[in-house]
């Protein structure tokens, strides 16, 4: 099973970041999880831009969504929303023919200094992806609040383990959402 993630972190040291890097790290067996093209590169998007072809960062985000079996977005929150630079991707990848994330099993996860962990942005990301059609894996959430204790900086990587323990069932759990999603329907 492969599963790319997306971050909605552009800073490298942020802790999104190395909630993203750490993933392939607690994933269960049979699954890989690897980073989707950076979203940097991405331009502000305009329907003129588009008009004259879709951008190539554009088009290989997309691909690797669509040859990914599952997606998993590690997002902050700004301004109680998500980032602008992951909603500028999104609304992007959205406006490709055969949408990208339509039936595609989602995961979300957050890290924040704030109390909440990232839940409001969490809860747009949630509205994005009902009207793009994809299917948001429920429970167990993750939104990693008071981040700064739980992480080891020097190494990138989640340090708290009751943290990881809850990443790992979040990641157990995807695996059989996404089986299920694709088994065939009798």
């Amino acid at each position: 099973m492969n599963v790319v993630t997306i971050c909605g972190s552009l800073r490298s040291g942020s802790y999104n970041a190395m909630v993203a890097r750490t993933l392939p790290l607690l994933v269960p067996e049979g699954m890989r999880v690897k980073a989707s093209p950076p979203i940097d590169g991405i331009p502000h998007y305009n329907a003129d831009v588009q008009g004259r072809g879709f951008p190539d960062t554009v088009n290989a985000l997309a691909e690797s969504i669509r040859s990914a079996d599952g997606v998993i977005f590690v997002t902050p929150e700004y301004n109680y929303s998500v980032p602008g630079v992951l909603k500028n991707a999104i609304d992007w990848v959205s406006r490709l023919p055969e949408q990208p994330f339509k039936n595609k099993p989602i995961a979300i996860q957050s890290a924040s200094q704030g109390v909440l962990g990232g839940a409001r942005a969490q809860y747009h990301l949630r509205q994005m992806m009902v009207f793009l059609e994809a299917h948001v894996f429920n429970r167990p959430e993750i939104m990693i609040a008071s981040a700064k204790g739980k992480f080891d900086e020097a190494n990138g990587q989640i340090s708290d383990e009751p943290t990881r323990g809850l990443i790992k069932q979040q990641l157990a759990g995807f695996g059989q959402f996404v089986r299920q999603l694709k088994a065939p329907v009798n």
